[in-house]
């Protein structure tokens, strides 16, 4: 008995302390990390990235328009010759939508020298295809609807930015004063970037100073076209091109010196102001097709533009209105800026008994000819305002507007119109470049719960040009357009664009 209750206290204790050992091996609890703390330094929506010191804060939005008689994403239905958006014809979408996501991420973290910040901002966007008629008959869909773009990519530090983003001179707006299409002129707007090198000095009080060194080397920024009247092969294919509004060959050389910006700005409770210069050079090509034929010599361009923001006016809690002018001298697409096709055409009825009638204007920093001509620069001048009232915290309404003339010298009108005669003009039609264009609209926004918004927008758009007559040679059929040669009466354009959006930001 004694045996038995040896080994069965024996085999406790041996149990005990083999569980001893093993709880002994087994790891302490460990004390719960907070893996996302808050950074309340740079406002709500940051946070701190885990073991740094670096804060960070993703957003952006998701949004859905639908455009009805327009051609473009909040745009207007008199683009080029690919869209057809002014053909008016059965090539025509009468209808454009867009689905369009939006990402950006900012990030900053505070030094002995400031605050170092880096923020990208990335599109994604699916469109609605557009047609084209083709030279051999029928037609062909636009490909690339699916598109990516990344409007911002910089690098600020001590007051210097390095990278993309939108431009100095740009009103803070872009050219929305109050909502609106993409194509209002009057103004610039890089609102997809430029990239750029640029300072700003705080003087304290609101005020402050940039300048700036920007590539805008592509008309797909701040660069408009450059024409070589003369370079056509044929009188042939430069009427062709003529009654698209692409008045010469595009004649830009490499680049050598960046657009030169500077900007003074005043933003205060009562609102804004800024004053804004910018300098291009216009570095040509040559005259022909290879090195021996020369070259024009550079010129410079310029632009001004004054922007002024009111704020708090007296009709509401919230309104505001916002004004900006502009004046360019080679250096058109600081008014007809980047979003503005840089050569359309319109066709419409014809009053006169014609096939139909047309409208076309091209946009250009300057025009050539050779041998030995230099550059002609193109003048032009822009209004643009919005106002915006605040009916409740969930609906605002706007009213908005851009008008702008573009004039080309009497020489580089002589250049022009000496492929005019390709389109076969009628006695004592009228060769005038020049033309004036404007935009008024409308919108309504209503934001059911914060964050969430929904808009009805209504804009007329009207091109004032200056040819007059009828022109009916060969060279005015259009393949693309599927527009035969006949005669077209050159006659004033408009159009009237609705766009419905939702848009949801995060």
């Amino acid at each position: 008995m004694k045996l038995v209750k040896s080994l069965l206290l024996g085999s406790a204790a041996g149990l005990i302390a083999v569980g001893g050992a093993q709880a002994a091996d087994l790891p302490v609890k460990a004390k719960a990390v907070e893996y996302v703390k808050i950074c309340s330094l740079y406002g709500a929506g940051f946070y701190y990235i885990p073991g740094t010191d670096t804060c960070i804060k993703l957003g952006g939005y998701v949004r859905a328009d639908a455009i009805v008689g327009g051609a473009g994403d909040y745009g207007f239905n008199q683009s080029s010759a690919t869209a057809n958006g002014g053909s008016n014809n059965r090539l025509t979408n009468y209808y454009y939508t867009r689905a369009r996501m939006d990402f950006n991420v900012d990030t900053r973290t505070a030094t002995e020298y400031g605050v170092v910040r880096t923020y990208a901002d990335m599109i994604f966007s699916y469109d609605t295809a557009n047609v084209t008629g083709v030279a051999a008959g029928g037609t062909a869909f636009s490909t690339g609807n699916p598109s990516l773009g990344l409007y911002h990519a910089f690098i600020q530090f001590a007051g210097f930015t390095f990278g993309r983003t939108v431009s100095i001179f740009d009103a803070p707006w872009q050219s929305y004063p109050a909502g609106g299409p993409d194509s209002i002129p009057g103004g610039s707007n890089h609102v997809t970037g430029v990239n750029q090198f640029a300072y700003t000095a705080d003087f304290g009080q609101g005020i402050t100073g940039s300048l700036a060194l920007e590539e805008d080397t592509t008309l797909t920024s701040g660069q408009s076209n450059l024409w070589n009247t003369t370079g056509f092969a044929t009188a042939a294919a430069a009427g062709a091109a003529f009654v698209q509004g692409q008045y010469g060959v595009q004649s830009w050389g490499g680049t050598r010196t960046p657009d030169i910006i500077g900007a003074v700005r005043v933003d205060q409770a009562w609102g804004l102001a800024q004053f804004s210069v910018a300098a291009k050079d216009l570095h040509p090509s040559y005259y022909g097709t290879t090195e021996p034929t020369g070259h024009p010599g550079d010129k410079w361009g310029w632009a001004v533009q004054g922007s002024l923001s009111i704020k708090n006016i007296p009709t509401g809690a919230g309104d505001s209105l916002n004004l900006q002018a502009v004046y360019t001298d080679g250096a058109s697409k600081y008014n007809f800026q980047t979003l503005f096709p840089q050569n359309f055409f319109m066709y419409s009825g014809s009053g006169i008994g014609a096939y139909q009638s047309v409208g076309f204007a091209g946009i250009s920093d300057g025009v050539f000819g050779g041998p030995g001509g230099s550059i002609e620069t193109v003048k032009t001048w822009g209004v643009r305002g919005g106002f915006t009232h605040n009916w409740n915290p969930y609906w605002v309404s706007a009213v908005y507007g851009g008008y702008a003339q573009l004039k080309y010298t009497d020489a580089g009108k002589a250049l022009i119109c000496a492929n005019f005669a390709a389109l076969g003009p009628s006695a004592g039609a009228t060769c005038n470049p020049d033309f004036n264009f404007g935009v008024v609209g409308i919108n309504t926004v209503w934001t059911p719960v914060k964050n969430l918004a929904f808009t009805a927008d209504l804009s007329y758009s009207r091109l004032d040009q200056k040819y007059a007559g009828t022109i009916s040679g060969a060279n005015t059929a259009v393949a693309t357009a599927a527009k035969p040669a006949a005669v077209y009466e050159l006659k004033d354009q408009n159009s009237l664009t609705l766009l419905l959006r939702a848009q949801r930001n995060f």
